[in-house]
């Protein structure tokens, strides 16, 4: 049978109308205290005819906050505005995971719990500067976790996948990808330590393991996927074998029984746009070690798309920008029709501008 994007699939436990999914799409509206708002409920609500909805990344504690104005998942309230949110996708027939996400180094001292540093796997400055609620400041020297910290912070996973499931959401992706932590410790660029969390790929990814034992135990592997961006160099990343390591990497969680492996391909510094854009890794390699449903993301269109999963190359696909500014984006693609155009402007201003306000195909004039 031939596979397009609207073939009707599963990633897990967890059936799908069609395969095309909704990335992560970081786009501050939530409250200030990380609540999920009515424009939130609103704005996943509109795209809800995605096969899945993946959220932006939502931090599992105080510690992991790396910008203003993101949804957690830890606490009460927290929890109380994304059943709004999960309640709206369902009742208009879609799917949604949470993708939970601690930042690490990439954060500032005005997003912690009682304005103490941002952590790491080492204490290495990355380059750039951090989002904050009064502007752009200075990344600061992260303090380097120690083994009973990092034990907590365990546990931080653990407790927000309860609360993920007391939300009702379909599943959860683990978020270790982009520079934030979990990536931290995988990366032999942000990886310096000599005890059980660095040096090998083995040590290196002991964090992760722990994360999904924790993740698992609430959760059924079949409701768990996991995000890896082997190549992307954003937020100061760099690995000195990514193509031997991330290869390794795959094959030592594959055999957890995962949903999923979601895989942004080539870098988010050449803007999300594949074409051009150099390949230093071979993405096929990881489609082949993951026993599970494997999502390509980056940069694709919709001919890309199907090219990719009628060639096996990829089970789903997802996209980013394009459901951003298409909010009916699977009839768009459907019928061919044009898409509308994206305001980066609006990305992170707050209010209802190039969040809400962008029209489905039938309301344009």
């Amino acid at each position: 049978m031939k596979i397009d994007l609207f073939t009707r699939g599963s990633v897990g436990d967890v059936e799908l109308s069609n395969r095309m999914v909704m990335a992560p799409l970081s786009r501050s509206r939530a409250t200030p205290e990380g609540v999920p708002t009515d424009l939130m409920v609103e704005h996943y609500a509109q795209r809800a005819s995605a096969g899945l909805i993946i959220t932006e990344s939502t931090p599992i504690s105080h510690q992991g906050v790396g910008y203003p104005c993101t949804p957690g998942v830890y606490t009460d309230e927290q929890v109380s505005g994304w059943i709004r949110v999960i309640n709206a996708v369902h009742a208009r027939g879609g799917k949604i995971f949470a993708q939970l996400q601690h930042c690490g180094r990439i954060s500032h001292r005005s997003h912690q719990p009682g304005g103490e540093l941002p952590v790491a796997p080492s204490a290495l400055l990355p380059d750039g500067v951090a989002f904050t609620a009064s502007g752009y400041q200075p990344f600061e020297m992260p303090k380097e976790l120690n083994e009973e910290e990092i034990k907590e912070i365990v546990e931080q996973y653990r407790q927000a996948a309860i609360n993920c499931l007391r939300a009702g959401f379909d599943g959860v992706e683990v978020h270790g990808g982009n520079g934030y932590l979990i990536d931290q410790f995988l990366r032999d660029g942000s990886n310096t330590r000599t005890d059980a969390y660095g040096g090998s790929v083995e040590n290196r990814m002991r964090f992760l393991e722990e994360v999904l034992d924790a993740v698992t135990d609430v959760l059924s592997p079949g409701q768990v996927g996991l995000r890896l961006s082997p190549e992307n160099s954003f937020n100061s990343m760099y690995d000195s074998e990514p193509q031997k390591h991330f290869e390794e990497i795959v094959e030592k969680v594959s055999d957890r029984g995962l949903c999923y492996l979601h895989v942004l391909e080539t870098s988010m510094d050449f803007g999300g746009h594949m074409e051009g854009a150099p390949r230093n890794i071979d993405y096929s390699q990881f489609r082949k070690r993951f026993n599970g449903s494997y999502i390509a993301n980056n940069g694709y269109s919709k001919e890309r798309a199907d090219e990719a999963l009628e060639s096996g190359h990829a089970d789903f696909v997802s996209f980013g920008a394009a459901f951003l500014a298409n909010p009916d984006l699977v009839r768009r693609f459907r019928e061919n029709l044009p898409l509308n155009n994206i305001d980066k402007s609006t990305f992170y201003t707050g209010g209802s501008t190039g969040y809400v306000d962008y029209p489905e195909y039938s309301a344009i004039s």
